[in-house]
């Protein structure tokens, strides 16, 4: 059995750009897909904090130190420059692999700039 796990994200990223009439994806700082393990056109889901929409796209490189996160072609509609976002990547293992693997896990400030880096979510507290 395989089982689908978080294969890395890029938290709270901010918008910087929204192109309704470019072709689809979402253009991605390259520096910043490197730090996450996103390669392109590598599916990626976006969870968008500011509204609640939760779309799937693919990943495009930006241009690396750009500080780009570019929203595009349909899924213009569902962000938009100055939202902060959450870009998931998933895998899939067996559960053999599952049990030891750990995610890349890339924390921005609001300028797109890496602040920390981890492989894992501390448990939350009730």
């Amino acid at each position: 059995m395989l089982l689908t796990l978080l294969k890395c994200k890029l938290h709270k990223a901010t918008v910087t750009h929204s192109e309704l009439e470019y072709e689809g994806s979402c253009a991605i700082d390259g520096d910043l897909l490197d730090a996450a393990g996103i390669l392109p056109y590598e599916q990626i889901q976006i969870y968008n904090i500011a509204n609640g929409e939760r779309f799937t796209t693919y990943a495009i490189r930006a241009e690396a130190g750009s500080r780009v996160i570019s929203v595009n072609g349909a899924a213009a509609h569902k962000a938009s420059p100055g939202d902060r976002v959450i870009i998931c990547a998933y895998g899939q293992l067996p559960r053999e692999e599952a049990a030891r693997f750990h995610p890349r896990l890339v924390y921005l400030d609001a300028d797109n700039r890496i602040v920390r880096t981890g492989s894992d979510i501390p448990v939350q507290a009730a």
